[in-house]
């Protein structure tokens, strides 16, 4: 089930651009990490029940970098919480969607993602996360 909005990830190109986000929503990112996987640095802001994500390319070849490229800095992708994101994707996949991965990966902030193919949603990304404290694996 689709539970809410978990995220907007934001591409930046560097992630001085915390001084921004802090400025404006007057408080301090709450995490910082690096995701091999996905080669990005991310810094997230939390804003009521939902969150906002910085993403940095940690490789010129990377999604991120290449987004940038393209397109500049902005919104990335939508993010929405799952609680049991193997079922979403398998409903999904049943209504004719596509995904980027086979299969749900380890991301930031101990979530369980995929991502619909954004030729299937209108040119949007969309992140499906497992929050792993809360909803932990299926097997």
């Amino acid at each position: 089930m689709i539970l809410k909005i978990e995220h907007i990830g934001i591409a930046v190109k560097s992630l001085n651009a915390q001084k921004v986000f802090e400025q404006v929503l007057n408080y301090s990112s709450y995490k910082t990490e690096e995701v091999n996987s996905e080669k990005v640095k991310v810094s997230f802001f939390t804003i009521g029940e939902s969150k906002i994500e910085l993403l940095e390319s940690t490789d010129p070849t990377g999604t991120i970098a290449k987004y940038i490229e393209k397109k500049g800095e902005g919104i990335h992708h939508i993010a929405l919480a799952v609680d049991d994101i193997k079922a979403e994707m398998k409903r999904l996949q049943n209504e004719g969607f596509e995904f980027i991965y086979p299969e749900p990966k380890y991301g930031a902030d101990n979530q369980y993602i995929n991502f619909i193919h954004p030729k299937y949603t209108n040119g949007v990304l969309i992140e499906l996360c497992q929050d792993l404290n809360k909803y932990p694996l299926n097997q």
